[in-house]
């Protein structure tokens, strides 16, 4: 299991925390007896209200660590519906396909290169998954062992709007508007991919049967900013911040249409970080859509 998820579910803070708490009610009970006995009811009623409020807070802190725990159990109960959905689909249709092409011999060259292609494209699918789940647990491990270089933006950024077309086998041309100066990022390119790569492929996901994706990019004082545009329904305020939480996704897992596992955001998020960048989403104005922010360090020297 990743050591992030392992981080979250640990036990030390909860048991510290009531460790403390069991300390200060021994300690009110103590002080009490001791001030009563020697008649100083003041010292006693100033001692004890100090005391039973630090245990009022106490209470409250370990009411908001069981309800971060609750939402965090839901989040992993969503997590493994849509990791079950997402395996068994490409799954199921891999040996559709393979049944079909066993028991139909007559089928003819073309067909059966169509549905060469259509399990080579689920093959990806079922790669794509376990290489997000892979990284989930190498998030911690990239931000020791990187080795950044100047990595050119406009071609990465093009790559990926290509990749998540043919992902999701959707034909248009997304709109690209680059600054006058080339835009370098300093980085891992391969930190940069499954940063763009994560937002480019929702953009077309969640972008309807006719996506329109913007990409803008321009460098502000050796920051590189992007923005990537789309026309899909837009994110809520209550879950801009959300979104980006590991296993978030809104909703029930069973009633979902689009695909998922809840770890690109999360993967997006960690990994800016790890490059000293930011990341924002806000909607877009007078149409529908939202846009992707992301600030990172532009060129060395």
């Amino acid at each position: 299991m990743p050591t992030l998820i392992r981080k979250s579910r640990t036990l030390h803070l909860p048991i510290t925390l009531s460790v403390v708490l069991m300390s200060l009610n021994i300690a009110l009970m103590v002080c009490w007896i001791i001030f009563l006995a020697q008649g100083s009811q003041w010292s006693a009623l100033t001692v004890g209200t100090v005391l039973f409020a630090l245990i009022l807070v106490g209470l409250t802190f370990y009411l908001v660590l069981s309800i971060k725990s609750v939402r965090l159990h839901q989040r992993q109960i969503n997590f493994v519906d849509s990791v079950t959905h997402e395996l068994k689909s490409p799954i199921a249709s891999l040996r559709l396909y393979i049944d079909t092409l066993r028991m139909r011999q007559e089928l003819d060259a073309e067909q059966r290169t169509e549905f060469y292609e259509t399990m080579a494209r689920e093959l990806s699918r079922l790669e794509e998954l376990i290489n997000q789940l892979l990284e989930v647990g190498r998030l911690e491990r990239l931000g020791e062992e990187t080795s950044p270089e100047d990595v050119a933006l406009e071609p990465l950024l093009r790559k990926c709007a290509e990749n998540a077309c043919k992902h999701h086998q959707v034909e248009f041309e997304p709109v690209f508007a680059f600054d006058a100066h080339p835009a370098f990022v300093h980085a891992r390119p391969m930190l940069l991919e499954m940063i763009f790569g994560n937002l480019l492929d929702n953009a077309v996901k969640y972008g309807g049967d006719e996506p329109s994706v913007e990409v803008e990019v321009r460098v502000h004082r050796r920051r590189v900013v992007t923005r990537i545009a789309d026309s899909g329904p837009g994110v809520p305020p209550e879950q801009r911040k959300k979104i980006f939480d590991l296993f978030y996704r809104g909703g029930n897992e069973l009633q979902r249409t689009r695909k998922g596992t809840g770890l690109g955001l999360y993967i997006v998020r960690t990994l800016v970080h790890i490059l000293r960048g930011h990341i924002h989403v806000y909607n877009r104005y007078r149409k529908p859509g939202s846009i992707f922010e992301v600030e990172l360090p532009g060129r060395e020297g």
